[in-house]
């Protein structure tokens, strides 16, 4: 039996649950070597939401390239569409340079969607279907507009919660627009990069504990103002961009219906939720990936990987 070799230029993707240390470790591989980074982390792309998405610091981003940072207005939302298409082209400029892409995130729409070659259609926001589904979820509820779902789209309804109204209608929203059932659409296949997955991971009671320590500094760093900001910016709690633990509950503060204390508990919770809900998108591909406790074990992991 022959085993065909794969000549596909490498590109690292550093994986895991918020606050288990994927920047420190994407660093720390740039320290041996000539990298970029590309974010793959579905809040860090919004502009003026820097502390609470716990972006790279700017001294690090003037070390290292990093792309996909700050592209987009938290007003005007952000697509997985336009993420794959800006993420293909930055690894394959990145790859033209002859440094080592280096994918740090932890979206995991994003990083499969990178990894297993999906094809999103571009489908431009419906600013009146959306209207007017939002208002069939609030007479007939949730449970309700998921069923319509369902019913035109039963692959797509099944990966969507119900409660998660947004995307209920963005699914309606790019089926209406297409015709087509989510599992129907074409996949791109493999992509044009060999792709080598390495995740962090941590006792789960020491990622809140990481979780709990960074938003009390991150409340210190000025976080409150950074939401405050955003609001005189235009930002309201509806916004996809607010989805992100920590902005509606101090946007909560602010508007004077929660106290900082009960903001900040509420957050920490919420960010506990995050670290779940990110560790369930790569535990049913845990043999995808090459698991590791420390950042210096990514290095070794990447230099066996190769070559």
């Amino acid at each position: 039996m022959t085993t065909t070799l794969d000549t596909r230029s490498p590109v690292i993707f550093i994986v895991g649950s918020t606050a288990v240390g994927k920047t420190a470790a994407a660093m720390a591989l740039a320290a041996t070597r000539a990298v970029e980074i590309v974010n793959a982390d579905s809040r860090q792309v919004y502009k003026g939401m820097s502390i609470g998405t716990a972006k790279p610091f700017e001294s690090d981003r003037r070390e290292v390239p990093h792309h996909l940072i700050d592209v987009a207005d938290p007003t005007e939302g952000y697509s997985l569409s336009t993420f794959l298409s800006q993420a293909r082209t930055a690894i394959m400029q990145i790859i033209g340079t002859g440094a080592l892409p280096v994918v740090v995130g932890g979206t995991g729409q994003y990083v499969w969607g990178l990894v297993d070659g999906w094809l999103i259609p571009e489908v431009a926001p419906d600013t009146e279907l959306r209207a007017r589904l939002e208002k069939e979820a609030a007479e007939t509820g949730t449970i309700a507009l998921h069923a319509r779902l369902e019913a035109v789209d039963a692959d797509a309804a099944s990966s969507i919660d119900p409660r998660n109204v947004r995307r209920v209608i963005r699914a309606l929203e790019v089926w209406e627009a297409t015709g087509v059932e989510s599992s129907a659409r074409p996949r791109q296949g493999e992509p044009p990069f060999r792709p080598i997955i390495i995740g962090l991971t941590m006792p789960r009671e020491q990622i809140y504990r990481r979780i709990d320590e960074r938003v009390d500094t991150m409340i210190e760093m000025g976080w409150v103002e950074e939401v405050r900001t955003l609001i005189g910016a235009g930002c309201t709690s509806d916004l996809p961009a607010f989805t992100s633990a920590g902005y509606r509950e101090l946007a909560s503060y602010l508007n004077g219906d929660l106290s900082l204390p009960q903001a900040t508990a509420k957050t920490k919770i919420s960010t506990h939720r995050l670290a779940r809900k990110q560790a369930s998108w790569f535990r049913p591909s845990y043999e995808r990936i090459t698991w590791t406790k420390r950042a210096k074990a990514v290095i070794k992991a990447v230099d066996a990987a190769t070559g």
